[in-house]
């Protein structure tokens, strides 16, 4: 049994061991080794991926998101043949990079904004702005991966990464002011979820500005904040309330 304070230990890699019966009748193990070869070549294929990947990365920042698989293989200077080795087809090089776009440019820049020691309104700020600014500054990427049919899935899993992070620094926020953390889960897949659907809009028709699109998502999420805080996160103490409109000047 695991203790408090105690590290489980989990290993590395899982073994294949074989019982064997010894001659004296005692039962012994055996260790089947890996294959070198064979770990050698998935080392190879996972690092040839990654060198594909930012290729294309490459080529659709400098082509545009409009970009084919032959373009793309005439840039990185490779042949669809090699490409299609690394790849199973167009699709699951999209998911591809679209992991890797996520993985070394977003995801960072997000991390970064949601760590910073700031008051609640400037880092609710800074992150809005970290994954606007991060959006607009590759929108050939963006396009290229939403119009090639990328994998619901794999969208779904680069956003719940986002969103789990933010549940931490949500919830780590909220009781630091002794409220109530339960709804910090579903808060912050509502904020993650709503500003990636509200991007995606104006990447599709920049009808407003990104600074005017930053304003107006602050707006909404600060708003929800200070409505979460006025109740002390809690669900219960909300319904209770009247909720009607503050009166304006207008």
């Amino acid at each position: 049994m695991t203790t408090r304070g105690e590290r489980t230990t989990v290993p590395e890699k899982l073994t294949v061991n074989a019982d064997l019966e010894g001659t004296d009748g005692s039962r012994g193990r055996r260790r089947i080794k890996p294959d070198g070869r064979k770990q050698r070549w998935q080392e190879h294929k996972v690092a040839r991926r990654e060198e594909l990947v930012d290729g294309t990365l490459a080529a659709i920042r400098k082509l545009g998101g409009g970009i084919g698989m032959d373009q793309i293989a005439a840039e990185i200077g490779v042949s669809k043949t090699v490409l299609y080795r690394y790849f199973t087809d167009k699709n699951d090089l999209t998911n591809a990079a679209m992991l890797r776009f996520v993985e070394v440019v977003l995801a960072p820049r997000i991390y970064e904004a949601i760590g910073e020691q700031l008051e609640e309104y400037d880092l609710v700020r800074s992150a809005i702005t970290a994954y606007v600014e991060t959006i607009s500054a590759d929108t050939d990427i963006y396009r290229y991966v939403m119009s090639n049919g990328s994998d619901r899935d794999a969208l779904a899993d680069s956003e719940r990464m986002i969103a789990d992070a933010l549940s931490v620094v949500v919830g780590a926020r909220i009781a630091s002011h002794g409220l109530s953390t339960a709804g910090s889960v579903p808060w912050s897949y509502c904020i993650v979820g709503g500003i990636q659907l509200a991007t995606h809009w104006w990447i599709s028709n920049e009808s407003i500005s990104a600074d005017e699109l930053t304003d107006y998502l602050v707006m909404m999420v600060w708003s929800s904040i200070e409505g979460i805080y006025r109740v002390g996160g809690s669900a219960e103490v909300f319904n209770s309330m009247s909720h009607p409109l503050p009166k304006t000047d207008a």
